[in-house]
């Protein structure tokens, strides 16, 4: 993956480096705000320094994949006793205002917002090529618009930060307020990015048009607007851009990087550390004991587990199971974490949780350096697909829904295996609803998806009460105490908490 990286200092000193690749960096010094981005390198570095946010470990809520923890998909992982008070709490429901990751999620996103305001305030200002200075302008409009979202899902309405220069108190903005400013960065982001076609390889990685209207899709289909979710979706689809993987495993794989199915992922180079170009996403949840590959968060459920219809392929290459061979290694797991776990102690007749692992931040090697060579993928083909077939049932087009749905089924099925995951073909939009969340809860299991999922289906409550969580109060998460404490009351919290 070749992308220049460089962090650039803005409003307060960021690190700045330079480098001839997107992600090998070194070590300049610092600027300030005034004296950058003044020419067209600046306007590049500085449009470079937005998507080193993705990187931070901080920008994948918190550093732990909270989302998934808080679904019917997974728990909390690793052995038992490991970050128990920091994030047992989600799995459970009983988090609170001060819980440890939310104010670094926050803080982090903000970051990142930051960034793509200096990109948008700035480079218009700078006498350079119009075409390339539009560009710029809408990779930070894209990912502006991708980080306002992140907030506006989590935590509501929010602050809108639109300037370099906000009010040094600033409110929430209402919940309309913040679409409506998500809308006017992603539909200008479609209005001059490039089709992914345009990019050279070296530039894998940069937002695209794309891109742009699979997050609009994603946006409408959240927000129930089942019209425009259908047309940005079937847009992305007919654009002949994209197409699946004929392998899913292979999706996920350090091969599948970048391959027809990807709409947007965040690059990352096999390297310890976020400076050096590594993204800690994968070694958070990659296989903890033997071997040694990450701290083993995120371990997928028995429910996930026993939710995959028969022979479904998608199962063994979500999850590492304890036993498994995968590239040559045995997964024998973590002495410290039991195997099995009971519901039940000491009776140990229900069992409750077993040990394994994420299959989908796999990465071959002979250590954790390698895990930090994992691309998070953001937006995925089959997601777009499903999308389609969601929005067009909700429309009353369920015959065309059926299309996009059974592509994707017999994509999972694969050629050898026909006796498997059959067509579905009903009609009846109820029926043809339930299907299509379970296809999207096996297709994009462990992706951070199923949470949101179960939010806007209205379902949460029935899937996720046992587990503890409240109507009215848990579809958002607390503004962290922290803000709320700096703004001196300008930031209120939200309802139930």
């Amino acid at each position: 993956m070749k992308l220049t990286f460089k962090i650039i200092s803005v409003i307060t000193l960021l690190s700045l480096s330079a480098c001839k690749d997107f992600l090998e960096e070194r070590p300049q010094g610092n600027l300030t705000q005034e004296s950058f981005p003044l020419t067209a390198a600046d306007a590049t570095l500085a449009t470079n320094a937005c998507y080193n946010s993705l990187r931070n470990w901080y920008y994948h809520t918190g550093g732990y994949p909270i989302y998934d923890i808080m679904s019917d998909d997974a728990y909390k992982g690793s052995n038992p006793t490991d970050q128990a008070n920091n994030l047992n709490p989600f799995d459970n429901f009983t988090h609170t205002t001060s819980q440890d990751g939310l104010d670094r999620w926050w803080n982090a996103l903000y970051e990142g917002i930051k960034r793509t305001d200096v990109v948008i305030e700035k480079v218009p200002l700078i006498d350079m090529d119009e075409a390339q200075k539009a560009n710029l302008v809408a990779q930070a409009c894209y990912l502006r618009g991708m980080f306002y979202l992140d907030l506006v899902r989590g935590f509501g309405g929010v602050p809108l930060v639109l300037d370099t220069n906000p009010p040094l108190t600033l409110g929430r903005s209402t919940e309309e307020e913040v679409y409506a400013a998500i809308l006017a960065d992603l539909n200008y982001a479609v209005q001059y990015l490039p089709e992914r076609s345009a990019l050279n390889t070296a530039d894998y990685g940069r937002a695209t048009r794309g891109a742009a209207k699979a997050l609009l899709a994603r946006l409408y289909l959240f927000r129930k607007d089942f019209v425009n979710a259908e047309k940005y979706a079937l847009e992305v689809i007919n654009s002949g851009e994209y197409s699946l993987d004929p392998d899913f495993g292979h999706t996920f794989s350090i091969w599948g990087q970048f391959n027809a199915e990807s709409i947007f992922e965040i690059a990352a180079q096999g390297r310890d550390g976020y400076d050096n170009g590594g993204n800690q996403y994968a070694n958070t949840q990659g296989v903890r004991g033997t071997p040694n590959r990450g701290w083993g968060f995120n371990r997928p459920s028995i429910d996930l587990q026993n939710s995959f219809e028969p022979g479904d392929p998608r199962k063994d290459a979500t999850i590492i199971f304890l036993g498994e061979v995968i590239d040559g290694v045995t997964i024998l797991g973590d002495g410290t974490t039991p195997n099995i776990t009971y519901a039940d102690a000491p009776a140990n007749t229900i069992v409750q949780e077993i040990e394994c692992y994420n299959q989908k931040v796999w990465i071959p090697g002979t250590s954790t350096n390698e895990q930090w060579g994992h691309n998070r993928r953001v937006l995925r083909y089959a997601d777009v697909l499903l999308m389609a077939a969601e929005a067009l049932n909700e429309n009353g087009k369920s015959s065309q829904a059926l299309t996009y749905l059974n592509q994707v089924r017999t994509r999972a099925r694969g050629s050898s295996n026909a006796n498997i995951l059959p067509n579905v073909t009903t009609t009846d939009q109820s029926t043809l609803r339930d299907a299509i969340l379970k296809e999207r809860r096996s297709e994009l299991a462990m992706e951070g998806h199923r949470f949101w999922d179960l939010i806007r289906t209205g379902r949460a409550t029935a899937v996720l009460g046992p587990l503890g969580f409240q109507a009215g109060k848990h579809e958002l998460l607390p503004i962290p105490q922290t803000e709320i404490d700096i703004s001196q009351g300008a930031i209120r919290q939200n309802p139930g908490w």
